[in-house]
């Protein structure tokens, strides 16, 4: 076990000029990330108020998330294609052309369009972060690393209903992605400063699973559309088209030997599979109570969009 004095002095070196410079890299890269969900989420019923769009509340979170995962899942085969620095750019450059996108946005769904660029570009930069700590800091370290990187959740968790709410209450929701796209260009700007610059490698390219990607994409979207075409029979058809895209998308990959998840993700008598479907399920009973919450608790109980941002949060 490690002693106090022990994980004491690991935290001191941590914070030397060479290396806390580094470290507060990749806790902005994870800050981008980790606070655009609370952010957003505290701003839309703002936003659809302005340029309309109630009925595709889902969409923006959805949008989002589908971006992070499928830039998530492709980040390793882009770092060896083009090296971990210029990735890390390219993750950087499309999280701050989806912040601008969505700053500009005249109607709901090119927002919609900035919100995927900004999840392709906050996926693909969290899971390189992870990668980059190999090469940023000494083994040593690694562990204290890991955990300040954790720590930015709880902080973007206190910030990013504060962030939300002072915009919204500003009138100026369009700030608050001029706030993270210039947030975006300062981590562009660091990466080349701070990453060191990694030749290609000649080992084998980790496969994308195109199959599996589609089955993913075409079943976020069919649940997403859900609810918004006011014809209930179809509504109901285009969830259970799109649970029927998660279930392929589950056989695929088990047919596959697990490239996305565990080969018994889909199987609910295993440990792996029943531990899958619990965190399946504690997401599925809060997401529409994150997504449409503020909008609720402002519109009809009279809630700021701070109040409302912090409930969401809490």
């Amino acid at each position: 076990m490690t002693s106090d004095a022990e994980t004491a002095t690991g935290w001191r070196e941590l914070m030397r000029p060479a290396l806390i410079s580094r470290f507060a890299f990749l806790c902005l890269g994870m800050w981008l990330n980790a606070a655009d969900a609370l952010v957003t989420i505290t701003l839309t019923p703002t936003i659809a108020g302005e340029i309309g769009g109630f009925q595709f509340f889902g969409w923006s979170v959805a949008a989002f998330l589908l971006g992070a995962i499928v830039a998530g899942v492709c980040s390793g085969r882009l770092s060896m294609e083009l090296g971990l620095r210029p990735s890390i750019a390219v993750g950087g450059v499309a999280y701050a052309a989806g912040c601008i996108v969505s700053a500009l946005a005249p109607d709901f769904l090119v927002f919609v369009l900035g919100r995927l660029l900004q999840g392709l570009g906050a996926g693909a930069i969290a899971a390189l972060c992870y990668v980059a700590i190999n090469g940023m800091f000494p083994q040593r370290l690694w562990v204290r690393v890991l955990a300040g990187l954790a720590g930015v959740w709880g902080v973007a968790t206190l910030l990013g209903p504060l962030i939300g709410g002072l915009f919204a209450e500003a009138d100026w929701w369009r700030g608050a992605f001029w706030f993270f796209a210039v947030q975006s260009l300062l981590f562009i700007a660091a990466t080349f400063a701070l990453v060191p610059a990694s030749a290609q490698r000649d080992e084998p390219r980790p496969r994308i699973p195109l199959p599996q990607l589609a089955a993913l994409i075409v079943g976020v979207t069919l649940i997403a559309a859900a609810g918004t075409t006011g014809t209930p029979l179809l509504d109901g058809a285009l969830g259970v088209g799109g649970l029927g895209g998660m279930a392929l998308l589950l056989w695929l990959d088990r047919r596959a030997g697990g490239v996305l998840l565990p080969r018994s993700a889909g199987d609910l008598t295993s440990l792996v599979g029943a531990g899958y479907f619990t965190i399946f399920a504690l997401e599925a009973a809060t997401i529409g109570f994150s997504v449409y919450g503020p909008a609720f608790l402002q519109g009809l109980q009279g809630a700021s969009p701070l109040v409302a941002g912090y409930v969401i949060s809490a």
